[in-house]
């Protein structure tokens, strides 16, 4: 989910026009022929809130790498899991089997160890890594909010509004916050254009079609791959060595998810 990016534009313009790429070819797709069932106010609602949730996670982060270390962003960013567990125990009624806080434990514990070494430079908590904090909540109320109309709606459909509702959220928050849309430099533009197809695009049609057959408490989870994932490619594609902490980290983050995944539907609903 997350890519650590420092451009030359505030945090929250990189969100935007990260959205804005995507939904813009996004709403080309509403001219082709389509079989999907038009959707209900309710679900519309929710989808448009959703994205408004999405907006403030990537305003949150993508300010919050500006203002503190990259490992503390990346491990307290990707702590939605946890806020998931917790939303859908309190307020959805809906109680994770002990499988998915076992796993949950697992992989934190492995991305703790992946990113220990930076962390130890960077240990004061400040306002970057309370950004990241609350990035995390408002990630987690977008899957809730995603997987309680994913089922019933088909993946462009789902998509299409709510990267509109999130590009329409960033665009007021960056006008509220006084921010210059400008781009200073190709280079900038670049990224911008890779986040928005590669990141956005790609990452979250795959995301998207896939609550449309697990819960978030399973999705949230599998996003803690990247950790693992990112040190692998990393050595493959920019020959960087794998430490023991990454390879260690990286299997018990692995063991971590496979054991939330023990069981198919790990969510049962009980009255506590």
């Amino acid at each position: 989910r997350r890519v650590l990016f420092r451009s030359d534009v505030p945090g929250s313009v990189s969100a935007f026009y990260r959205m804005l790429i995507p939904a813009t070819i996004l709403l080309l797709t509403f001219f082709f022929r389509q079989n999907a069932k038009p959707l209900s106010r309710r679900s519309i609602g929710i989808i448009a809130l959703g994205g408004i949730f999405f907006a403030l996670d990537l305003a949150l982060f993508n300010s919050s790498i500006l203002r503190t270390s990259a490992a503390n962003a990346t491990l307290l960013g990707n702590n939605s899991p946890i806020f998931v567990g917790l939303l859908s125990w309190l307020i959805l009624r809906r109680r994770p089997q002990s499988s998915f806080w076992i796993g949950l434990l697992l992989a934190v514990g492995g991305s703790l160890i992946i990113v220990r070494s930076d962390l130890l430079r960077h240990t004061q908590f400040g306002l970057g890594d309370a950004m990241s904090v609350g990035a995390a909540l408002f990630f987690a109320m977008y899957l809730l909010a995603t997987e309680e109309v994913r089922t019933t709606t088909g993946t462009l459909q789902f998509l299409r509004l709510a990267m509109l509702s999130t590009t329409v959220a960033l665009l007021l928050i960056n006008i509220a916050l006084g921010n210059s849309f400008r781009v200073a430099n190709t280079r900038t533009w670049a990224a911008l254009i890779g986040l928005g197809l590669i990141s956005q695009l790609g990452g979250y049609m795959a995301l998207t079609y896939a609550m449309g057959h697990l819960p978030a408490t399973i999705t949230s989870i599998s996003l803690l791959t990247q950790g693992p994932l990112t040190a692998l490619l990393a050595a493959v594609l920019l020959h960087e060595a794998l430490s023991i902490a990454q390879i260690s980290g990286g299997l018990l983050v692995l063991v971590g998810i496979g054991v939330a995944h023990r069981q198919r539907h790990p969510e049962e609903e009980a009255n506590v």
